[in-house]
């Protein structure tokens, strides 16, 4: 089912979502990898604010290349998420609502998405430059130390995702293979 939604997602959208579901996002996303998530977690840790307000909010797993001439962003396809598995937890009990990113999630990040409602997303990896076409605004807003690893403020529109995983468990990448090896 092809559905566009507005982000910062609501409890109610992120529930009505289900594995499989074709979404077009409309709204702010943020924009932060691995070296930006092991900040936000000392910081949580520190028991320090995070640069921004997590809660109902989306992380997109990406690191843009720099943009060129004229453009709000360069290429911005998805990085693998598991690599963001040992901080996601935390951040999804925090109010993250939503994830974007490409590849399986260890169980822990599956049990807190059930746990708290959330979403995790897939977008297409290896078409950054055909997915930066959505993106209508880039901002650093925090860790701008760490270049493209630095967290962004991203409007989008109809930014093109695939529910991979939903709020009741239900996983795209197990269901998947099952239906596509039949004997």
């Amino acid at each position: 089912m092809d559905r566009h939604i507005t982000v910062p997602l609501t409890d109610e959208t992120a529930a009505s979502l289900r594995a499989g579901d074709y979404v077009y996002l409309t709204g702010t996303v943020y924009a932060a990898r691995d070296a930006a998530h092991k900040r936000m977690h000392e910081a949580v840790a520190a028991n320090e604010q995070i640069p921004m307000d997590i809660k109902n909010n989306v992380i997109y797993y990406m690191g843009p290349s720099p943009a060129r001439e004229g453009k709000v962003i360069g290429s911005a396809g998805p990085t693998t998420a598991s690599r963001m598995d040992k901080y996601a937890p935390v951040l999804l009990d925090m109010g993250l609502k939503g994830m974007i990113g490409k590849g399986r999630r260890s169980q822990a990040v599956k049990d807190a998405v059930v746990r708290n409602g959330a979403v995790y997303f897939a977008a297409v990896g290896g078409a950054g430059a055909l997915l930066s076409r959505s993106i209508h605004s880039s901002k650093v807003i925090a860790y701008d130390d760490l270049g493209t690893e630095a967290i962004r403020k991203l409007e989008v529109k109809d930014f093109p995702v695939i529910v991979v995983m939903d709020s009741v468990g239900n996983d795209l990448y197990e269901t998947a293979i099952r239906e596509y090896c039949r004997e």
